[in-house]
């Protein structure tokens, strides 16, 4: 009867913090849709537009491109330094000018110098903006709600990308060359449009003071900004924890390196890192590989490209939230989850390698097998994308999340700068070893989350906190009973460090369970 009540009164918890919804999350969601928009009306151009601007050539601007983007990547410490001082949104206003008043002054950039400043200016936003972004879903978001958000941007993303490449489509053929110039200037409304929309929405470290570097807030609240947990009978309230790090006090510098030290130091951060590596190369071979893949290999139309590149943006923009909420329902650990998409996603590069292997010459069925394997390429990046990104933003500790996602953005940039020429090389001998690669860059990847599963804290791993506590709810009893008064600290353990500070829980919780969670952020 107990266990029945307490599955009654969690489930009504669930409901009760659904209900209320994240505030200002309408006016997030519209800033990421008008993102993508004006994002979907200059990426599939870039290359274009930029030869026509300049009069440069497709290499020597593809070459500025790759340069400026490889130096973009110097821009992640400083951002996520920034986001760690000042909070992710107030440098996330400043990235939407940064590439708002990039996008507007390209039109202007007609020489190569001229070309190449501006370049590198608006890639400085550009490769920054990703980590800050996932930084604001940890301040506004807890719990299962940063997975509900991870696929509402992941579905956004892709929806408006596609609906931005029509817009621009449209423009070039009604204004010819003069498109190409409208694209670039609504791009750049399209991000003041999105930074007055994020203006107002307040993040939860800006509301709650913050949290710890043990994944407890500066404020007193627990796990995922909870509210503080009731002292124990007959014990005194500890006091909240102090950061570790200074924000934005001290010499310059310090708090910057003593914070990326942290980071290097957390060896289960760093593999769960070099996870989303192996499994980003994955998410390029769409762009990279496909088009070279289905004419090259295949011997298809061109225009099966297009079409595969249209039902990967249509099904995760119609089906990306359902199948995220299905798995996060359905799956107990986000580990589990992403494991599952990489897994999917070996199976898909297996299934093209051996699609290009066979190559059967009926007329419907190299189509078929092809869309097929679409399908499942993308069941696959709707599996994974929202369970990996809501467990590295868990993963990472409330004071240190900037540093945390800009170290976690690396595996994406690396992995999207790395695999053009990779995919390309490997091509080149043969058309089926990009895929075997991916497939075991895939698999390696699936098993190392696993693997990791024991390391990193619990509450980064299960979709829904062991020790949640509910605000919205009264307090539900329990045939617990009352724990023992606490002994004074000594000095070996003063109140409010060490193994005391992790164990300020629920009466009745475990104190093996505690341990594990304390001993959860070594590799």
């Amino acid at each position: 009867m107990q266990r029945s009540s307490t599955r009654s009164a969690a489930r009504t918890g669930q409901q009760a913090r659904r209900r209320p919804g994240i505030p200002g999350e309408r006016a997030m969601l519209t800033a990421m849709g008008v993102d993508a928009v004006g994002s979907g009306m200059y990426v599939p151009f870039s290359l274009v537009f930029f030869h026509h601007i300049t009069g440069l050539s497709f290499t020597v601007v593809g070459a500025v491109l790759t340069a400026v983007g490889l130096a973009g990547m110097a821009a992640l410490p400083l951002a996520g330094t920034a986001v760690d001082r000042y909070g992710a949104r107030r440098v996330q206003l400043l990235l939407y000018g940064v590439r708002g008043i990039g996008f507007a002054l390209y039109p202007f950039a007609t020489t190569l110098p001229a070309f190449a400043a501006v370049a590198l200016f608006t890639a400085f936003g550009d490769r920054a903006f990703p980590a800050v972004q996932q930084a604001w879903i940890g301040e506004v978001a807890s719990g299962t709600d940063r997975d509900r958000l991870q696929a509402a941007s992941r579905a956004l993303r892709n929806g408006g990308l596609g609906a931005g490449a029509l817009l621009a489509s449209l423009a070039v053929s009604v204004a010819g060359g003069n498109g190409f110039t409208v694209a670039a200037w609504l791009n750049a409304a399209s991000f003041a449009v999105a930074a007055l929309l994020v203006r107002g929405v307040r993040g939860v470290r800006s509301a709650r003071g913050g949290r710890g570097v043990d994944g407890r807030g500066v404020d007193g609240r627990g796990v995922d900004g909870a509210a503080p947990v009731p002292a124990a009978a007959g014990r005194r309230p500890l006091r909240p924890l102090r950061p570790l790090l200074p924000l934005g006090r001290g010499r310059a510098g310090q708090g910057s390196a003593a914070g990326y030290r942290v980071v290097l130091r957390d060896r289960a951060f760093l593999g769960l890192t070099g996870a989303n590596f192996l499994t980003a190369l994955g998410y390029s071979a769409l762009p990279v590989m496909f088009p070279l893949f289905i004419v090259g290999r295949l011997g298809l139309p061109q225009a099966l490209t297009g079409a595969a590149f249209t039902l990967n943006t249509v099904l995760c923009a119609v089906g990306g939230v359902a199948v995220a909420g299905v798995v996060r329902r359905r799956g107990g650990r986000r580990t589990r989850a992403a494991a599952l998409g990489a897994t999917l996603f070996a199976t898909a590069f297996a299934g093209l390698a051996l699609l290009g292997t066979v190559r059967p010459h009926s007329g419907w069925v190299l189509p078929a097998g092809l869309f097929a394997l679409v399908v499942l390429y993308t069941t696959a990046e709707t599996v994974h994308n929202p369970a990996s990104g809501s467990l590295a933003v868990a993963a990472a500790p409330g004071e240190l999340r900037g540093r945390y996602m800009a170290t976690y953005q690396l595996s994406w940039s690396l992995a999207s700068t790395l695999a053009p020429s990779l995919f390309t090389a490997l091509n080149a001998a043969d058309a089926r070893l990009p895929w075997l690669l991916l497939t075991g860059t895939a698999l390696s990847a699936a098993a190392l989350l696993v693997r990791l599963e024991n390391r990193l804290p619990v509450d980064a791993v299960r979709f829904t906190a062991p020790a949640a506590v509910m605000t919205s709810l009264p307090a539900v009893t329990t045939a617990d009973p009352a724990p023992a008064p606490a002994a004074p600290p000594t000095a070996a353990t003063p109140a409010g460090t060490g193994l005391c500070a992790a164990v300020r829980t629920a009466p009745g919780a475990s104190r093996r369970a505690v341990a594990a969670g304390t001993a959860s952020r070594t590799f």
